[in-house]
């Protein structure tokens, strides 16, 4: 089928071949700079410039006004913008009436000149030579109202990012967001691995996988949903500090916290316990507040935050039951404590979750949405748990914690459970889990407890989204803001 051309569309075809028919190369494989955007306007505003030196610059026309035999324009690259002033007999009579007649805005070109500060007082380059770049044969979104479809906005992010420049930032805060988690925990004598994203056992999270097929091997795959287990392989090796900065994936629904593909840090400390791994923790997001923002407050959706150590530590036990007025282990089975949750809180728990389940439940809708402060949840069921140390006060529970910050759970951690044989049977009751129709249940690893079996020290372990963290640094609601090409539905 033909391909259907929008008016202004045809009238950049006609132009890009009006180019080629004058013998200009409308996608030339070399380009001239010799300072970004950014650069050439420091020098200059610094008085840096003699009024006679030639800057070769290259850029995105952003806005074109032609007044006769001269015209402005707005050219844009990577670090800035700038205005360029062109004039017929300085330039010529054929690149001007390239410039005026075969170029428009969204094209790529190359400028040579001098810089000077025209009487309104904005810096100029006044060119002297031309250079067509890339013809764009797809207009720009509308100049004056942006790209503001949020559909189109996250299936086109290249759009966004040209329309939308505040976008552009979060994206870059996000780089340096990761950057600064690297320089903390290098300083702090871990070495970043790297572990398999293709696994032949999946574990390490309660989530579905997904699933897929080596041909050659005959052998059934998974797309990694944590890097624990091979992290810990690493610590029963003989490293003692190990992190890994990548991307995991899960089989689960689409929210504005959660994407099937997302990024983690995960990180893991020989000779450490969850309360260590706590205070590494909210000294590491202190750090890189410190780094990212240059101070330790930021507001996320309206909230204050204050990411300054010490956070709150607060019992899972007590924290549900402030705000729900039930005490969990007053309900020693499913059964009961789902019956509580209908009688008291209307809820209509899952009947297929057992206790553990139910109780993340209850976390989830009644507590994490006011858990602004940042806060450290602690001590949780052992039957969602099954990675985790048993507390010694109390075998039902496990030494986890979870973080929270504006409402929103934002990481995972545990004291380790190191004993092979208990870590065994942790996975035999997850496999019948699994085995009973429990997607999210964790699989048998036998290497695993093999590899357990050689020994592991008492170990702390963390896990935290990239994804959120960003989300909480740039004020975003939602986890496509911060994702440069989300998950999107197909469209019919």
């Amino acid at each position: 089928m033909d391909e259907v051309l929008s008016e202004q569309e045809q009238v950049r075809r006609e132009k890009l071949a009006r180019l080629r028919q004058a013998g200009i190369d409308p996608y030339p494989a070399r380009s001239q700079r010799s300072h970004t955007i950014a650069q050439a306007r420091q020098l200059f505003e610094r008085g840096e410039l003699a009024g006679d030196t030639v800057l070769a610059l290259v850029g995105r026309l952003r806005t074109v006004r032609v007044m006769g035999k001269s015209s402005f324009a707005h050219i844009e690259d990577g670090s800035g913008r700038v205005q360029i002033y062109l004039r017929h007999e300085e330039v010529g009579p054929q690149a001007y009436e390239l410039f005026t007649d075969w170029l428009d805005i969204g094209d790529f070109v190359g400028v040579q000149g001098t810089m000077f500060r025209t009487r309104t007082g904005e810096v100029t380059l006044r060119v002297q030579k031309l250079t067509v770049l890339s013809k764009a044969l797809h207009p720009l979104p509308d100049k004056w109202h942006g790209l503001k479809d949020v559909e189109t906005r996250y299936r086109q992010r290249y759009l966004d990012l040209i329309a939308n420049p505040e976008v552009r930032e979060i994206f870059v805060t996000r780089a340096r967001i990761v950057r600064a988690l690297r320089g903390y925990l290098d300083s702090q004598g871990f070495l970043e691995v790297e572990t398999p994203i293709l696994q032949p056992i999946y574990g390490g999270a309660a989530a579905r996988p997904f699933i897929t097929h080596h041909h050659q091997l005959h052998q059934d795959l998974y797309l990694r949903i944590s890097d624990e287990l091979y992290l810990k392989r690493l610590i029963i090796g003989g490293y003692e500090r190990v992190y890994e900065i990548g991307r995991d994936f899960r089989n689960e629904g689409v929210s504005f916290k959660h994407n099937p593909e997302f990024t983690q840090l995960e990180f893991y400390e020989a000779y450490a316990d969850y309360h260590d791994i706590m205070r590494r923790v909210e000294e590491m997001i202190a750090f890189v507040a410190d780094e990212v923002l240059g101070r330790r407050q930021l507001v996320y959706q309206g909230h204050e935050i204050d990411l300054s150590p010490p956070w709150r530590r607060l019992p899972l036990r007590q924290a549900i039951l402030e705000a729900t007025g039930i005490d969990f282990q007053a309900y020693p089975d499913a059964p009961a404590l789902a019956a509580v949750m209908r009688d008291r809180l209307g809820m209509q728990p899952d009947p297929r979750s057992n206790r553990g389940k139910l109780i993340d439940s209850l976390l989830g809708t009644h507590v994490e949405p006011n858990l602004i402060q940042p806060t450290f949840i602690v001590d949780y069921p052992r039957e969602i748990s099954p990675l985790a140390k048993a507390s010694p006060d109390n075998p039902g529970l496990v030494e986890r914690f979870e973080y929270f910050i504006g409402g929103m759970e934002m990481g995972n951690a545990f004291s380790e459970l190191n004993d092979p044989l208990e870590q065994r049977e942790r996975f035999l009751e997850q496999g019948r889990a699994l085995e009973a129709g429990d997607e999210e249940a964790h699989p048998v690893d036998e290497d695993y407890v093999r590899a357990l079996s050689h020994g592991m020290p008492p170990t702390g372990g963390f896990g935290t989204g990239i994804d959120r963290l960003t989300m909480l640094f740039t004020d975003k609601a939602s986890i496509r803001e911060v994702i440069l090409f989300p998950h999107l539905r197909s469209r019919e």
